[in-house]
């Protein structure tokens, strides 16, 4: 299964494994999936941490590259055909930043790994 693991997920994976799910902990150890981190979350990550509304271990470029290369997880660009899904997207969301996730999901046919509810509105298979 090709998942892709939102902003929360990511972070957590790597800074407090330990608050996550047992599933989403199985998920991250199971080389039968193929994990995808977007730069949209690296994206998000570089906002909160400006703002001060997050704390990352180390600059955020090491931070992201260390994240997928210790989960062994492929880095998702940002490319055209999701950023026109969001644009069809009902507004069961309205966080930026989640609903460039969730038609980037859409448009791989990925499932989440997110403790966002919100996103199996939009049909998505989501693990937590």
């Amino acid at each position: 299964m090709n998942v892709l693991l939102d902003t929360v997920a990511l972070y957590r994976a790597v800074t407090q494994p330990e608050t996550l799910p047992a599933s989403v902990r199985q998920l991250l150890q199971d080389r039968a999936h193929t994990l995808h981190v977007s730069l949209i979350s690296a994206w998000e990550l570089a906002i909160k941490a400006s703002l001060g509304k997050l704390t990352l271990p180390c600059p955020l470029g090491d931070f992201f590259t260390q994240a997928t290369r210790d989960l062994l997880a492929t880095t998702l660009g940002l490319e055209l055909d999701a950023i026109v899904r969001v644009t069809q997207l009902p507004p069961h969301h309205r966080d930026p930043f989640d609903r460039l996730l969730i038609a980037q999901a859409l448009t791989g046919n990925y499932a989440v790994a997110t403790s966002d509810a919100r996103f199996s509105a939009y049909g998505l298979k989501v693990i937590w």
